[in-house]
């Protein structure tokens, strides 16, 4: 069995009580810090039974680890059923990382499946990341194992004329540690996923999306000032326009701490290292970011996540009905879909090309007119 890893939690509003501690990665033989003056733990506020673990950073409420794994597994289902995401007798590709997130997901997915009435296939990308993918597909495999869940593993070098994702970063300029790495591996990555979810024959996908992430991306979106993203980011998912398959966010109304606390109550084995290109990308601003608001306001990321859901463009500045990519007919709301316009970069030899501003030259059509807003360039450079 692999090592079961846990992570941080400093935010001031979530807290631990007694001998629960949550510390970051650290070896097997590092003991853990215990506080000085630990905090009495009440009763659990649920069973009135087992000493409380946590309080919960949404409410208040003190629960027991298996209580709090109770409630949040019925929070997913009430968020899949309320929203509709899996209907009975779907086939579901789970996107399968190895990292915190997929794996609670695929975890609570297997306990609810008979619920649901729907059937779980592991789907992993393997980008082709030297020293980091292969220890992360190893956990995934490991989970498929002991699960019992079919697993399918979809590479970038097959999918896309032999790019890896190591090969993308020597192509393009600087240490090959640039933000423009993170934006390759988006878009390559989500046609992966739905080229592997295809494979398997899956009627959905479903992604580890926590609230956390769904506010960073909100956040991201506002700074770039794309109202095109902020229109498209509302909801639980998208419902699989132009022949894509629907995809969903079971996770999205989880915070990133709760999700790591299911993980550390139901000792989940996960991969816990960040990918190598991650430092340099932009989201690592808007994750500061939000730390900082969730300091001064706890619901800081949930509020953000509602904000997107409840936006509304004027209609001047709504996004143009997608079409399809000329090259691959993938939707797209320029001539290429992004994913061809990027491998397209990559085989001319100018990979920047195809990442913001240059990218016009890539296009088959015109570049549309300046005063089309961020809605019309909803295909350029993203992470």
């Amino acid at each position: 069995m692999g090592v079961v890893v846990s992570v941080a939690t400093s935010v001031p509003s979530f807290r631990t009580f007694g001998s629960l501690e949550l510390p970051g990665p650290r070896s097997a033989q590092e003991k853990p810090a215990r506080p000085a003056h630990a905090m009495p733990a009440p009763q659990c506020a649920s069973c009135h039974a087992a000493r409380a673990a946590l309080r919960r950073p949404r409410s208040g409420q003190a629960l027991c680890g298996a209580c709090f794994c109770t409630a949040f597994e019925a929070e997913v289902l009430h968020t899949v059923l309320a929203g509709r995401l899996l209907p009975p007798g779907a086939v579901v590709a789970v996107g399968a990382s190895g990292g915190k997130d997929s794996t609670v997901l695929a975890h609570v997915l297997r306990a609810l499946a008979p619920r649901l009435g729907v059937s779980l296939q592991l789907v992993a990308v393997d980008e082709g990341i030297g020293g980091y993918r292969d220890a992360a597909l190893a956990a995934v495999r490991r989970q498929a194992a002991r699960w019992e869940l079919p697993l399918t593993v979809v590479a970038y070098a097959d999918l896309f004329g032999g790019w890896t994702m190591d090969a993308v970063a020597r192509s393009t300029a600087g240490s090959g540690r640039s933000r423009a790495c993170c934006t390759f591996c988006g878009v390559l990555r989500r046609r992966a996923l739905e080229e592997g979810a295809r494979l398997v024959g899956a009627t959905h996908i479903v992604t580890g999306h926590n609230a956390d992430d769904m506010a960073e991306t909100v956040l991201m979106n506002f700074l770039r000032g794309d109202a095109g993203r902020l229109a498209r980011g509302g909801g639980l998912g998208s419902r699989g326009e132009g022949g894509a398959l629907p995809r969903c966010r079971p996770l999205q109304l989880a915070s990133q701490k709760e999700v790591v606390l299911y993980a550390h109550f139901r000792r989940l084995d996960y991969f816990s290292e960040e990918c190598v290109y991650a430092p340099e990308a932009f989201r690592g601003h808007a994750r500061e970011l939000l730390k900082l608001l969730e300091a001064a306001r706890p619901s800081a990321a949930l509020d953000l996540v509602h904000s997107a859901e409840r936006l509304a463009l004027a209609p001047s500045a709504r996004p143009p009905a997608p079409g399809a990519c000329s090259r691959c007919g993938a939707l797209a709301s320029r001539a290429l879909c992004q994913a061809c316009a990027l491998l397209d970069g990559l085989a001319r030899g100018r990979p920047r090309l195809a990442i913001g501003k240059g990218r016009r030259g890539l296009d088959e059509a015109a570049p549309p007119p300046r005063d089309a807003g961020p809605a019309a360039r909803a295909e350029q450079g993203g992470e």
